[in-house]
């Protein structure tokens, strides 16, 4: 099959219409559970159900897509039945809101949530499927600018419309993520010897036998192997995401009570982060690709380490005085974009280094055990990093991040696989 870099914005639409989805979820569903009189603890809970679903399902789906043969292909039949019903109730929220049943929204919430995850694994794995090794980083970097020009436009397209009326974010966001899927089943054609003229029905026993032993297969490559690489890539990533997601969580609580700013100032800071860190996606994958995957994300790695360590120097003034909180935001709004930098760097080339320690026919799962370390990431690092500063202090935070991200730079070391192959 010839290779066409087109070909990857279209598979860049699939992550974009994902991820316009998951930010109007964030944003607003929060605000629905709060009408209902729930605790802050109780809403939390509820908001990670997305990442408990995708650290369990997105394994198995993952596998479960490598061995599915269909006259569509592999990956298109998750995708064909995952994207319609999670549109479906996707939309339903807003409405079901307003009947005052919490049991009900808490049902389509989940329902939403699962479907969701049933063709996220899917969507990403179509890249190593039609990708060769050498130009994976830079797909990724192409899927991960789409991923974030999706989510900005919820973000800035999001309040207008929820300010006219709740419910419409919720329906043109779910047209946009239905019409994006579109795309990728008109133009995005499955290597010829993942289809077979017949239906997923036809053979979906097989394919659950055959996922499951795979499945099995996989965490032996994982935790049993004699060659460690792969084990050590995924810690490396439980790591980068626990220090990431700790920032992410609580800068705006450490900007608001530890250095005495406004929590929006916060917010935005990290704004320019993701902004950054979208704009430089794409050529963090040719700077992958040029140079290595290894040494693009230790050099991203040490971006960070910058990043924290300068914030903890600069945030241990004394904030009483005024030309300090100035001093202090003007640094940081030079850290931040510099930051989305280097985790451009971590991100964009890290799953192709996953996928790379594996044959394309098991890319599927592989791409699972990624997004199954970053999602449990998102699980420990809010509770860990928050004992953290409850014994110690708002500036910890840093510190916090900092033991990661060096954690993450020790495992790296020892990855000896990985990097694109020269066929």
């Amino acid at each position: 099959m010839k290779f066409k870099f087109w070909k990857l914005f279209v598979i860049g639409f699939g992550f974009f219409g994902i991820s316009i989805l998951w930010p109007l979820y964030n944003a607003y569903v929060p605000i629905f559970l709060k009408d209902f009189s729930l605790s802050s603890f109780s809403i939390g809970i509820v908001m990670t159900i997305d990442n408990i679903f995708a650290i369990f399902m997105l394994p198995i789906l993952g596998t479960l897509s490598d061995q599915t043969r269909t006259k569509f292909g592999r990956r298109m039949p998750y995708i064909m039945l995952g994207a319609p019903l999670a549109a479906f109730f996707f939309i339903l929220i807003p409405f079901i809101k307003d009947f005052n049943n919490l049991f009900f929204l808490m049902f389509i919430i989940i329902l939403m949530n699962f479907f969701m995850a049933i063709f996220r694994s899917p969507v990403v794995a179509l890249m190593p499927d039609i990708t060769p090794s050498r130009y994976r980083s830079q797909a990724n970097g192409i899927i991960n600018f789409m991923g974030g020009l999706g989510a900005l436009l919820a973000y800035f397209a999001g309040k207008p419309m929820y300010d006219y009326s709740q419910s419409l974010p919720f329906i043109v966001g779910a047209i946009v993520m239905l019409a994006a899927q579109l795309l990728l089943f008109v133009f995005i054609k499955e290597p010829k010897e993942y289809t077979i003229k017949s239906n997923l029905s036809k053979n979906k026993k097989s394919v659950v036998k055959k996922g499951m032993q795979e499945l099995l297969t996989n965490l032996k490559d994982v935790f049993v192997s004699k060659e460690k690489s792969l084990l050590l890539m995924l810690l490396s990533i439980l790591f980068w995401f626990i220090g990431f997601n700790s920032i992410e969580t609580f800068f705006t609580i450490y900007a608001k009570f530890h250095v005495g700013i406004p929590e929006s100032t916060g917010a935005l800071m990290m704004g320019v982060f993701s902004l950054t860190f979208m704009i430089f996606a794409i050529p963090a994958g040719f700077i992958g690709g040029k140079f290595g995957r290894k040494k693009s994300i230790f050099a991203g790695i040490f971006i960070l380490f910058i990043m924290s360590l300068s914030t903890f120097y600069f945030g241990n003034m004394d904030m009483s005085i005024e030309s300090n909180k100035e001093l202090f935001k003007t640094i940081m709004y030079i850290i931040f974009p510099i930051g989305g930098i280097g985790w451009a760097l971590i991100n964009v080339n890290s799953l192709p280094m996953v996928v790379d320690m594996t044959t394309t026919e098991k890319s599927g799962g592989y791409t699972g055990l990624y997004y199954f370390f970053s999602m449990a990431a998102n699980i420990f690092a809010p509770p860990i990093a928050g004992f953290f500063m409850d014994i110690f202090d708002y500036n910890s935070l840093m510190i916090f991040s900092f033991i990661f991200f060096l954690l993450s730079f020790i495992t790296m070391l020892f990855v000896k696989r990985g990097e694109a192959q020269k066929i």
